[in-house]
Parts: C-alpha cells; sequence; structure tokens
C-alpha cells in the first residue's frame, strides 16, 4: 500500500472534521485532506544552489497565487483557508517544464512560469520553475501527480 505524503502547514486552521498534530507554529495532515493546493515544478537540471531554488521557487508560489487571486478567487480562498498546501516536484529540462505549462493553460488553471534576471548564478532568462495553482487538488494532481518531489 502506498504511503500518503504529510505536508506541513502555516496555520492553525483547522480542516474540518480531519485531526492534527500540532508542532511550534505548524499543523500537520495527510495529503488526501487538502482539496486545494499549489505545486511548484523546479528544474533539477540547472544544478541551482539551494538558496537559489528557495528564491525561484518563491516567485513561483507568489505569481501563481496571485493569479488564482485575480481570476479564481473562490479557489484562492479556500486554499487560504485550509492551510495554503505547498508541494514542490522536479522535472529534468526546460522541454518538460513547457509541457507541463502547457497542459496547465489547456485545463485553465492558475500558473506563472518563472525566468531568472541573471545577476547570480544562471543566464539571464533562464526558465527556472513553475508555479501551478492554488486549484482543486484532483486538477493539479492530473497534472503533476507523477513528477518526483524536490
Amino acid at each position: 500500500m502506498k504511503k500518503t505524503p504529510l505536508v506541513f502547514c502555516n496555520n492553525g486552521i483547522k480542516v474540518k472534521g480531519k485531526t492534527r498534530v500540532k508542532r511550534v507554529g505548524e499543523s500537520r495532515f495527510h495529503m488526501s485532506e487538502f482539496k486545494y493546493k499549489q505545486v511548484i515544478v523546479v528544474r533539477s537540471d540547472l544544478e541551482m544552489s539551494r538558496g537559489k531554488i528557495a528564491a525561484q521557487a518563491g516567485h513561483a508560489a507568489v505569481s501563481a497565487a496571485e493569479e488564482a487571486r485575480k481570476n479564481h478567487p473562490n479557489w484562492w480562498k479556500a486554499w487560504l483557508n485550509e492551510g495554503q498546501c505547498k508541494i514542490a516536484v522536479k522535472v529534468g529540462s526546460e522541454k518538460e517544464l513547457l509541457r507541463l505549462e502547457k497542459e496547465t493553460k489547456e485545463m485553465g488553471l492558475p500558473s506563472a512560469l518563472i525566468s531568472d534576471r541573471g545577476l547570480t548564478e544562471l543566464p539571464p532568462d533562464t526558465i527556472t520553475c513553475l508555479g501551478i495553482g492554488p486549484a482543486p487538488s484532483d486538477k493539479v494532481d492530473r497534472i503533476t501527480g507523477k513528477l518526483a518531489l524536490l
């Protein structure tokens, strides 16, 4: 039987009817308890430092969430109230990332493709990651469900 990964959220909002284990400022849930999620897809072929990955993933998370807030406000609000579930996964190439972006747009999901400015580790305009959602988990999983965790 496949184990469901656990996700840590940054607020103390209780999911109706679900048990949570409190940690310092965090709540712990099973993935299946989230109706909405955001997935950040990072290119592993670029061999970015941890700090660079964190910065690029942050850009993707904020930009995609803003896209959802503007175009899918009900999804965005539900995601905020549920604890802002975020999952980080990886792909091995720009081509794979662009294919995922195309699928995301075809499904009408909020997304943000991130390109680096080239001030530190990467050449200018290097596509680094893709933020998808917040959106209904089942819709996001159709695109990212088989990707490896970062």
